[in-house]
């Protein structure tokens, strides 16, 4: 089944999400209001929000019950993205403006900031402590990821090992929990809940990389941002810590990199993003990618064979040849 075939089907729930994520956002400040709603009118995959929703499947399926998981998730990720662009100086996001440009730094901040707060409430409304304590730990953990990410900015002498610890904590983990959570408040059991949060986690350790791939071989039709936004950022993915390690192109790499970081953003790409889609890295990359889409396949083996689960694994499939 095809990605919008599963969306299709879910259509009913996921305009509730929509509606959910709306009325959340909207404040009786203006300002506040427009630049909150500012990316949610921007659209989006709404890949987290879909996965409590098949997770959900797996127990007692209550729509009014796995929106108070489902919507935090995907505000909390729609916060981080509002950070992130303040961060990364970026002025695109999903081919729009991002808060930061639209408006600045200091409107983007407390944006991102109100958005939290909104998600952390919307969740209190269930009583399950497990819920609560799973959710906070993984913010926690997200925000070590970002700081590790600026300490590593332009550091070209970086371990792959750190990289995927990185994406762990950036992306991996919320959606592993968006499975787990999913799980939890549906009264699903504890095997069950852990099967889909080892498939989420894999499925979001991909994610990640193919999201790495697609900067440096998209167009900006396809990533809603230019390519290469990444490496201008000095944010140094895996396909180029795999091509630093070819001792033919290196040297030239390197020399390509330094000059980005120099330039204090504007440096030209160009150069440094041919010698990397002409290395190894992309191939090795792809194959990570594909071992870790494996890996979440292999979890679900575990779980009843119902509907739900057949739609998680054509959507892992889709996150491994995804173009956009």
């Amino acid at each position: 089944m095809k990605l919008l075939d599963i969306y299709a089907k879910m259509k009913s729930d996921l305009d509730a999400i929509e509606g959910q994520l709306a009325r959340s956002v909207t404040s009786d400040h203006a300002l506040l209001s427009d630049a909150s709603t500012h990316l949610l009118k921007a659209g989006g995959k709404r890949i987290r929000p879909v996965f409590v929703l098949l997770a959900g499947k797996f127990g007692t399926y209550e729509l009014s019950v796995l929106e108070r998981v489902a919507v935090p998730l995907e505000l909390i990720h729609m916060a981080s993205l509002v950070h992130d662009d303040v961060i990364d100086n970026a002025e695109t996001r999903r081919g729009q403006l991002t808060v930061k440009s639209k408006w600045d730094n200091r409107i983007a901040m407390y944006t991102g900031d109100y958005i939290y707060g909104k998600a952390l409430a919307l969740v209190t409304e269930l009583e399950n402590p497990q819920i609560h304590q799973i959710l906070s730990k993984a913010m926690v953990e997200m925000c070590i990821g970002e700081m590790e990410q600026i300490r590593d900015f332009f550091n070209t002498e970086q371990s792959v090992r750190n990289y995927l610890l990185r994406i762990r904590r950036k992306t991996a983990l919320l959606i592993a929990i968006s499975c787990q959570l999913g799980a939890i408040a549906s009264g699903a059991d504890r095997r069950t809940a852990n099967l889909l949060y080892r498939f989420g986690y894999n499925v979001g350790m991909a994610f990640q990389i193919r999201d790495d791939l697609l900067d440096l071989l998209g167009t900006e039709k396809q990533i809603g941002k230019p390519p290469g936004s990444d490496i201008k950022q000095g944010n140094i993915t895996l396909p180029v810590l795999l091509a630093l390690q070819e001792p033919k192109i290196a040297g030239e790499l390197l020399v390509e990199i330094n000059n980005i970081h120099t330039s204090n953003g504007a440096g030209e790409t160009k150069k440094a993003l041919n010698i990397i889609r002409k290395s190894a890295g992309i191939g090795i990359a792809e194959e990570m990618a594909t071992r870790y889409i494996n890996k979440a396949i292999d979890a679900l083996s575990g779980l009843p064979s119902i509907s739900a689960k057949k739609n998680l694994t054509d959507i892992a499939h889709f996150i491994a040849k995804r173009n956009y």
